[in-house]
């Protein structure tokens, strides 16, 4: 790996290798990286994943398979940031496809664990708005949905 550059480490119990095909097959510009297994020596059975380099979107990360100790929750997310509401779609159901659950306001959790926020463009304008009134309105509808639907945000920002 390059120096001085940053790599997000995910701690996963045996199943860094599926995450990382996972994550690749899902975003556009991604591709595995190199794999090390382990040698029998201290960590494990020799021959076994122990990390897995891969990278989404230009986002260099390495999967670790570190055993049950560690585990994810919502304090670490990855914000998605969408261009229109079929890609919001795309990332939401591939995302939460075999086991992720849904959460509120364009959060989820996947079959891993790992929390994502799948935002679409021009939510913060709409929720950000000057005129507090507006800003409630649209507010107000993204506490009700799951995925974000940003048709519906922008109807109820406009108190249609």
């Amino acid at each position: 790996m390059a120096t001085g550059g940053f790599t997000t480490c995910l701690w996963f119990d045996g199943r860094a290798e599926e995450a990382a095909n996972h994550y690749v097959s899902i975003f556009k510009d991604s591709r595995l990286g190199g794999v090390m297994r382990t040698t029998g020596a201290h960590d494990g059975p020799a021959g076994e994943v122990l990390t897995v380099e891969f990278e989404l979107n230009g986002q260099k990360f390495l999967g670790l398979n570190g055993g049950p100790v560690f585990t994810f929750n919502e304090s670490v997310s990855f914000m998605i940031h969408c261009a229109d509401q079929d890609e919001v779609d795309h990332y939401w159901y591939r995302l939460t496809e075999g086991g992720g659950e849904e959460s509120q306001c364009g959060w989820l959790k996947d079959k891993f664990g790992v929390s994502w926020q799948v935002i679409p463009a021009g939510l913060y304008e709409l929720v950000g708005d000057p005129d507090p009134v507006k800003a409630e309105r649209a507010t107000r509808a993204m506490f009700t949905m799951r995925k974000l639907d940003i048709a519906e945000l922008r109807r109820a920002h406009a108190g249609a």
